[in-house]
């Protein structure tokens, strides 16, 4: 490891490109912020709006006051609007909202509206429904939840495919989270087509192309550098997905990590070479702040490593485009 004059050892972070907001995740907190300087304070948001807590506090500073469920916003406030987080919500969500007369506006990222409506589609054509994906996850929950209850079946790994009994003997069909694994899903997809060559899949890809895309920068990295930093939440899928994909492509420390301060240094020492991305809700003040703190330490040199560009950009519900001009309104 080279040393400069000030003692400092030297070291190449290599920043990954495509990384931070995607598409819908830009788009769902454009909706909060426009909803709150149309509408005022308070906003109501069901469930964090997208995964990353630097988010979803600097929206509780502007005055979005975030809820789990509808039933947790005052009485005297059920005029107030309420949005649907990007990852999608089951149809009785906005149900209930009617039911309570509450205007709401769903932040939803088109593309899980794309899986929502690719199941709806398969149930009215008389399929059984698989999805592919993980316990728990809101779009998972939100997904599952466009259908009756009991009618889709998750399926988390390969192991469930060879336990999976059909219900009925009508024909398969198959959907996905958006943000999984591209690996992973390949491979249970495989198995799923081994065992019911007849299976229907997506007439396109379910797992986004900001995922997509993430994934395969840090495969490009991953195995040329000592560490890799992906800056995200715990609990956001692709962010973790990201360290996995980087430890898979030979990375001996990959971490993730939501601050600065949440650095362990001794997992960086001896490094003198850094992979760095960001998960498709942590915004890049993140990125940089990260960054801060390793020059702090070290004399950084970073290279920026391109593997795609990304133009794709969503319009606004309805009830905001009179927010921006026409300019700079979305394309999507």
């Amino acid at each position: 490891m080279t040393e400069t004059s000030a003692n400092k050892p030297t070291l190449t972070i290599r920043l990954c490109a495509p990384r931070g907001f995607c598409a819908g995740v830009d788009r769902a907190i454009q909706i909060v912020e426009l909803a709150l300087e149309k509408y005022g304070r308070p906003v109501y948001v069901r469930h964090e709006i997208v995964h990353n807590k630097f988010v979803v506090d600097g929206l509780k500073a502007k005055g979005a006051v975030f809820v789990e469920e509808l039933e947790e916003i005052p009485a005297e406030h059920v005029d107030r609007p309420v949005i649907f987080s990007a990852h999608g919500v089951p149809k009785s969500v906005p149900e209930d909202a009617q039911a309570r007369n509450m205007f709401y506006l769903d932040a939803t990222c088109p593309l899980v509206s794309k899986v929502h409506k690719e199941a709806e589609i398969h149930f009215r054509r008389d399929r059984e429904v698989l999805l592919i994906g993980h316990a728990g996850h809101p779009e998972v929950i939100g997904t599952m939840g466009q259908l009756p209850v009991g009618t889709v079946t998750l399926i988390e790994t390969e192991e469930d495919v060879e336990a999976f009994q059909p219900k009925s003997d009508l024909p398969l069909a198959y959907i996905t989270q958006t943000t999984l694994s591209v690996d992973d899903t390949a491979g249970i997809v495989a198995a799923l087509q081994a065992r019911f060559p007849d299976i229907v899949a997506p007439h396109k890809e379910d797992i986004c192309y900001a995922t997509t895309n993430r994934q395969e920068a840090v495969k490009h990295v991953a195995p040329d550098v000592d560490a890799m930093v992906v800056v995200g939440a715990p609990n956001s899928s692709n962010s973790q997905r990201l360290r996995e994909v980087a430890e898979r492509a030979g990375c001996r420390v990959s971490v993730l990590i939501q601050r600065a301060s949440d650095i362990n240094w001794q997992d960086f020492e001896n490094i003198a070479s850094l992979g760095l991305t960001a998960g498709a809700s942590a915004p890049e003040t993140l990125v940089e702040e990260i960054i801060s703190a390793f020059s702090e330490r070290f004399e950084v040199t970073v290279e920026t490593v391109r593997t795609a560009e990304e133009t794709i950009s969503f319009n606004l519900p309805r009830e905001l485009r009179d927010m921006i001009s026409p300019a700079s309104a979305a394309t999507g």
